[in-house]
């Protein structure tokens, strides 16, 4: 009798045991296209976790997983005979998903909001924010990635939760400065956090930032109040010198001296919306200590904000140059290209992002759109299937499902 397939095993170093499996002396029928193997290695992970694949599917079957590129069982009339499909909806036979298999085997990590990554890309989609925004926050460590991968960060669910507070303060006037300096101020207090924005219960109203803490409030005397507003501010510091607020003066390039002190004046005129003083000082940045992936990817994004394509296009193409793994430069590289309308020259970068990077979703996205843009849909299926599997919760996941023709899911 075949174990119950609801329990997960969680991940697994070891070899696989009937003991620990959840499909021993289960019969295991597979209904249409698998995504993480093919029929053959299914065949053989069923053997080895103590189970048996009956292919085709017949009555006798105990579990019947659907590939993970299939519609719900009520679609599949045409893949599965009638008399099974009355006892999967008389619960005589289970039904689950490849995905779901494949975890409960530990094959595969269990998905969960506190374990999904998003790209800058994505978070910027997320919270409605230019990417360049999401950059510029990461570059200022008000945001942390779970992990990078070619340059590229990943961001871990908690870190979402950091990055809309830091939106919300934004939009309420807060400077990136101010908000680096109240961060500065809280891990002070609390030296063992290492992201107090979603370590601590902080709560956001206005401009400010309110610490809760047994109850409530936290400001001197009780309660502490970190407050954006310049005037505010200084009234506080008169009462608390923990709360520290500041808003640095522009250096001019002349009496800049490491490349940290260059990086440093662009962020704030970047900070200001005074783009093309960023743009100079990247420039004078190149010119001082000569050009840099980072540096010649930066003012390339400034280039592109600024609305010269082609300046952003060669100032990527020096990035790419200069660093060929540096797969971000080349995902934002491909997609001015495509809005240069030099499409085979935007699949040739879009390929290249791939071969560093096979996993990175924001370009699976990209080539499958265009791919359907030069007609080569079938090309363009394996895209958008592998972007749904590498990012089912991304906020672009309903696009690829629509153009797949599979059930569109809310809550992404």
């Amino acid at each position: 009798m075949c174990t119950d397939t609801n329990r997960s095993i969680g991940m697994s170093t070891t070899e696989p045991t009937t003991r620990t499996s959840p499909i021993a002396d289960c019969r295991v029928g597979f209904v249409g296209k698998l995504g993480g193997v093919n029929r053959k290695e299914a065949r053989r992970l069923v053997r080895d976790y103590g189970g048996v694949m009956v292919d085709p599917v017949d009555a006798t079957v105990d579990l019947i997983v659907l590939g993970a590129d299939e519609l719900p069982i009520g679609d599949l009339e045409d893949q599965i005979n009638p008399q099974i499909l009355e006892a999967v909806s008389a619960g005589k036979m289970t039904v689950i998903s490849e995905t779901e298999l494949w975890q409960q085997l530990g094959c595969v990590e269990e998905e969960s909001d506190a374990k999904r990554l998003y790209t800058p890309a994505m978070l910027a989609h997320l919270l409605d924010v230019s990417i360049t925004t999401i950059r510029r926050w990461h570059r200022r460590g008000l945001i942390t990635p779970s992990r990078q991968v070619h340059k590229l960060p990943y961001f871990d669910f908690q870190e979402v939760s950091s990055a809309q507070r830091i939106a919300k303060l934004v939009s309420a006037g807060a400077s990136p400065d101010a908000i680096e300096s109240k961060l500065m101020s809280l891990a002070s207090l609390y030296p063992n956090i290492e992201r107090p924005l979603s370590q601590l219960s902080v709560i956001v109203e206005g401009k400010n930032l309110l610490l809760q803490q047994g109850g409530g409030l936290i400001e001197p005397g009780g309660q502490k109040l970190f407050d954006f507003d310049t005037d505010q501010a200084e009234e506080q510091d008169t009462r608390n010198p923990e709360v520290l607020s500041f808003e640095p003066e522009r250096q001019s390039i002349e009496r800049l001296n490491t490349p940290d002190e260059f990086l440093e004046l662009a962020i704030q005129c970047e900070d200001d919306d005074d783009l093309d003083a960023a743009a100079e000082v990247y420039r004078a940045m190149c010119l001082a200590f000569g050009p840099g992936p980072d540096a010649c990817f930066r003012l390339a994004e400034l280039l592109y904000q600024q609305g010269d394509l082609t300046g952003a296009r060669e100032r990527y193409f020096m990035a790419v140059e200069l660093d060929e793994s540096f797969v971000e430069a080349r995902a934002s590289l491909g997609c001015v290209l495509v809005e240069l309308r030099q499409l085979e020259l935007a699949y040739s970068v879009f390929s290249g992002a791939l071969l560093h990077h096979e996993d990175y979703p924001d370009v699976q996205y990209h080539m499958a759109r265009l791919l359907d843009e030069m007609q080569q849909s079938e090309e363009a299926d394996l895209h958008w299937q592998r972007f749904l599997t590498l990012a089912p919760k991304s906020p672009w996941a309903n696009e690829a499902r629509e153009r797949l023709g599979l059930q569109r899911t809310d809550g992404n």
